[in-house]
């Protein structure tokens, strides 16, 4: 299996899991809490059949990777991102991120550029801030995520089972767009993450991306289901256009926050049509 080395904690290296698959344009998909990047199956065929070269990775802290108990910030996020991309030497990117995985688009490209980046995908943003403040009115309460501190800290499955209830829309759309073995799946890589990693990613959440934003300069596109309830669709994508210069901007109808699953025939056509455009 590969790896790349990021860093060392006290005795032990800090090593990402990744896989690379197919040849063609590179296609770099960036996963979101708390999954890895097996979560992007529905995505990965449909790339590999188009001709793309398509580089899935776990986050530290998730799936495969090391489990420190530093660097869940996004500038060390971003950072783990440049040091995959400049060891397999990747150009002509599109990079994709889901969820958290948007802030890892954003914040490489507003810290790093766009030399190796032809198109970026933002699905189910994060950006541009969540946390209100007196120059972001629209953002959401602190106490909101030093709440979800609490839960995870007190009972860390049980927070995953109403986080992941939420993730999908299950009492709407269960037994039709997400299944049982589906939910349990995502369940299953949830509770195997790094324990310390669940709690300390929700501080990463409050990171501020306006200035990130402005700096994009390449094609983007933008998913996001308009019935998002882990990152609600006017609290984050309603209020993009006009923060990033070329930006596409499509809404899933319907869609939980993990449209990637629950819609993969709307999210796949709008992707391929954007990447071949």
């Amino acid at each position: 299996m590969p790896y790349v080395k990021v860093g060392e904690e006290n005795s032990g290296d800090i090593d990402i899991y990744y896989e690379d698959h197919g040849t063609g344009q590179p296609v770099v998909l960036i996963h979101g809490y708390p999954l890895n990047g097996a979560s992007w199956e529905k995505q990965t065929r449909e790339l590999l059949a188009a001709g793309h070269r398509v580089i899935t990775y776990d986050r530290r802290g998730f799936g495969k990777s090391s489990q420190p108990t530093v660097g869940y910030d996004y500038d060390t996020f971003t950072a783990d991102l440049n040091t995959l991309l400049e060891h397999l030497d990747l150009r002509d990117i599109v990079l994709v991120g889901f969820s958290m995985g948007t802030g890892e688009v954003t914040r490489y490209l507003g810290a790093y550029g766009s030399g190796r980046v032809r198109k970026a995908v933002l699905m189910g943003a994060i950006p541009p801030f969540l946390l209100k403040t007196d120059d972001n009115p629209d953002g959401v309460d602190r106490q909101v995520f030093e709440d979800i501190k609490a839960a995870v800290v007190a009972d860390r499955p049980a927070y995953f089972k109403d986080f992941l209830n939420n993730f999908y829309n299950v009492d709407v759309l269960g037994g039709t767009r997400i299944s049982d073995e589906a939910w349990q799946n995502s369940f299953i890589t949830a509770v195997g993450a790094s324990a310390y990693a669940a709690y300390a990613c929700v501080d990463s959440w409050l990171t501020d991306f306006r200035d990130d934003l402005a700096k994009i300069d390449v094609p983007t596109l933008l998913l996001h289901g308009d019935a998002d309830r882990i990152l609600p669709i006017d609290a984050t994508a309603n209020r993009l256009p006009g923060l990033i210069a070329d930006l596409r901007f499509e809404v899933i109808p319907g869609g939980p926050h993990n449209i990637a699953w629950t819609h993969p025939e709307l999210v796949n056509r709008h992707l391929l049509e954007f990447i071949a455009a």
